[in-house]
């Protein structure tokens, strides 16, 4: 059996107002922000399959190996992803995910100390890994992975702010991983007279006209920041990190250990089930930077290899990711149908038009914004219609 989902809404303070009811049809009475929409199985959003009025965990549970097919059952125990739809109107936080196994060590440590898994200071919701893959709806801009060290230090000569000389002038002697590290930790952990010297002398230059083009849109980047989050160390994480504008239909994958931060747009994105973030800047939830910096790979990330190429496959793109956990595909349905056959739990959800969903003798109709949930049990399905659907299975 397949069953269309009833998801959470989570209205986190950064979450559009209106790009989840403009695209995709949801209601927002209350004019909310409304941040992610989650279609899994996670205890901090859980899905409902809306025929049975039960949550997706519970069904799960109850059916694993046919639910989930006897590998997942017996490698991850679960629905080893999480599907959502994020729509971000401000900045979120910079940030990493740990590796499954600090993630492991992390959530047991804290439980051990006592720490509520709903605790403001809880860094470790769950003992898994959390690598991402984004595919944009709309133009989404976001930072991923640190920028190669000669473009960091042409940055910094250009934007020359005279309160960090020593803390540049030390990459520049040490182009390396550790270099990088010294200079990320000194930038995430400033303070007193310095910071403000700091923030003071980067802000003299968010209005110069004779800047490069990677300076000028890492200014921008920076003046949006400082203009939400005044104050903030974070305002400077574009001098390092890469920044990318993904145009609708593109896709990047977001490594554990990596920093970054989605500032803007709507995206679909999936992710090993986890709810695992450490936190470094923009944001008023906990800041934990040592825990961040402990839980970081200081490699620098070409800009050229950003982007996911898909690979083609009759009707559908396939985005190729380097973990076991998920994978996604984006099909586009015109006039004929379409035949899958299923190896694994899916998760469909129509980005547009209206599709119809076959397995054996039930039929579900999907309209724009629907998901609907496929056992591995049903062994295969059919789509005909209209409209282009995104694919979460593993």
């Amino acid at each position: 059996m397949i069953y269309k989902l009833n998801n959470v809404i989570q209205n986190y303070a950064w979450g559009s107002h209106t790009s989840l009811s403009s695209l995709f049809g949801f209601d927002n009475p209350n004019n909310e922000p409304q941040a992610e929409l989650w279609m899994g199985a996670h205890p901090n959003g859980c899905s409902k399959l809306a025929e049975l009025n039960i949550s997706l965990a519970d069904y799960i549970k109850e059916n694993s190996n046919s639910v989930l097919g006897d590998y997942t059952a017996n490698r991850y125990g679960q629905l080893p992803y999480l599907f959502k739809v994020l729509a971000a109107r401000t900045p979120l936080s910079i940030q990493v995910h740990p590796n499954k196994r600090n993630s492991e060590i992390g959530f047991e440590r804290e439980n051990a100390q006592g720490i509520a898994l709903s605790a403001g200071n809880r860094n470790y919701k769950d003992p898994n890994h959390k690598p991402e893959l984004v595919y944009a709806i709309t133009v989404y801009k976001a930072m991923n992975g640190f920028r190669p060290i000669t473009d960091i230090i042409a940055l910094f000569d250009e934007v020359n702010i005279e309160a960090l000389s020593d803390d540049v002038t030390a990459l520049k002697q040490a182009p390396d991983s550790h270099g990088l590290k010294t200079l990320f930790t000194s930038v995430l952990t400033l303070t007193g007279d310095k910071k403000d010297a700091v923030l003071e002398q980067l802000s003299h230059h968010y209005d110069r006209t004779d800047l490069s083009t990677n300076a000028s849109q890492a200014l921008v980047y920076s003046q949006n920041f400082a203009n939400q989050y005044p104050g903030d160390n974070g305002v400077l994480a574009p001098l390092l990190l890469n920044i990318v504008e993904l145009q609708p239909g593109e896709a990047m994958f977001l490594h554990a250990e990596t920093p970054h931060a989605y500032v803007q747009g709507t995206a679909l994105e999936i992710m090993a089930s986890s709810d695992n973030v450490l936190r470094a800047g923009l944001t008023p939830k906990h800041i934990d930077v040592e825990e961040l910096v402990a839980n970081t790979l200081f490699d620098s990330i070409e800009p050229s290899n950003l982007l996911l190429k898909p690979i083609e496959r009759e009707g559908s793109s396939h985005f190729p990711v380097p973990v076991g956990d998920f994978k996604f595909d984006l099909i586009e349905i015109e006039s004929h149908s379409k035949r899958v056959f299923t190896r694994s739990t899916e998760i469909l959800f129509c980005i547009s038009g209206v599709l119809h969903i076959r397995s054996k003798d039930k039929l579900i109709v999907l309209n724009c914004g629907e998901s609907v949930f496929i056992p591995c049990s049903a062994e295969s399905y059919s789509l005909s219609g209209s409209g282009k659907v995104a694919r979460a299975y593993n």
